[in-house]
């Protein structure tokens, strides 16, 4: 399966007080305010949150899908290429875990009952 920009938005947007907006020439989302995912690159990558030593791990592991851009290593992000995952269900688990961390503690509350 072939994941598109439109993929990952439709997903991205059915996941509580998500909003898209525009910014530095790219789609960006936000939970609650906060930053959790771009889609650079034309749309053909992602940029989500994650903790530096998981990222570290996920670059090495698997560096065809996982890159670090030069302007992110002091940061908790890491670069997707969208056709290198495996399916929507990965697409699905990404996407969830870079919300889960910028998401206030509130609404995770909500979304774990």
């Amino acid at each position: 399966m072939k994941v598109t920009g439109e993929d990952v938005r439709a997903f991205v947007l059915s996941l509580p007080e998500t909003v898209e907006q525009f910014a530095w020439g790219m789609p960006i989302f936000k939970v609650a305010g906060k930053l959790f995912l771009t889609l650079p690159e034309e749309e053909t990558s992602m940029a989500v949150r994650c903790p530096i030593v998981d990222r570290d791990e996920l670059v090495v592991a698997e560096p065809d899908k996982f890159w670090i851009a030069a302007h992110e290593a002091g940061n908790p992000w890491v670069r997707v290429r969208l056709a290198a995952l495996d399916d929507r269900a990965e697409l699905e688990a990404i996407v969830t875990d870079s919300w889960r961390l910028a998401a206030p503690r509130a609404l995770l509350e909500d979304a774990d009952q």
